[in-house]
């Protein structure tokens, strides 16, 4: 059964940073585009950043400029570096990559206090 763990999620001020990690249950080698989503209360999950096996990646207008997301195929894991964190980036931050299914992580929360 295939699992996604995410982690780094916290209670942080505005302006300050925190750094999500996802890691997977299987091998992300074969696997194309690993995303992060985001979903924050009364709101659709909207993707905020995707990374392909090739290094391309997209960010949401929202944070762009601020977030980074990486991948490290040896360990499984997807990251993301949120720097100058807002209040409206509060939300639960979710991993997820496609193959032959959608797979998603459980979240974790972000909280940015203002």
């Amino acid at each position: 059964q295939v699992q996604l763990v995410e982690s780094g999620g916290g209670l942080v001020q505005a302006g300050g940073s925190l750094r999500l990690s996802c890691a997977a249950s299987l091998s992300i080698f074969s696997i194309n585009a690993m995303n992060w989503y985001r979903q924050a209360p009364g709101k659709q999950r909207e993707l905020v950043a995707s990374v392909t096996n090739g290094g391309t990646t997209n960010y949401a207008d929202s944070v762009k400029g601020r977030f980074t997301i990486s991948r490290d195929n040896a360990k499984n894991t997807v990251y993301l570096q949120m720097n100058s964190l807002k209040p409206e980036d509060t939300a639960v931050y979710y991993c997820n990559f496609y193959y032959g299914y959608d797979y998603w992580g459980p979240g974790t929360q972000v909280t940015v206090s203002s």
